[in-house]
């Protein structure tokens, strides 16, 4: 039940790192970190993810409502994220096609 974030500013994006489990208890605490940088003008963010133990739907959701929530400012929300059994939840749920997913943080940011 533990999630660690952490935000830097790189090049113009701002890069959000997650580690832990994104869950039912601890995703509000990434709505909030994602909703606060909206709310104060980041429209272009990195969701890094190569920390993250855990997701269920309740942190799919999060970021799916971060992604329309920078979408209404034509942001954008990519995530970086090279664990298969991450990667799997977001082919079989679709979301695969819906992020742009990156295998490392350097990709995304090129």
């Amino acid at each position: 039940m533990n999630l660690t974030l952490s935000t830097r500013e790189v090049g113009g994006r701002t890069v959000v790192a997650v580690g832990g489990e994104i869950d039912v208890y601890t995703a509000p605490k990434l709505r909030d970190t994602i909703t606060e940088l909206v709310a104060g003008g980041t429209y272009d963010i990195v969701v890094d993810m190569q920390a993250v133990e855990f997701l269920d739907s309740t942190g799919l959701g999060v970021l799916v409502g971060g992604l329309k929530k920078v979408r209404a400012h034509d942001g954008s929300l990519e995530l970086v994220c090279n664990a298969d059994r991450l990667l799997k939840i977001f082919k079989i749920t679709g979301l695969a096609k819906v992020f742009v997913i990156h295998d490392s943080p350097e990709t995304a940011l090129a």
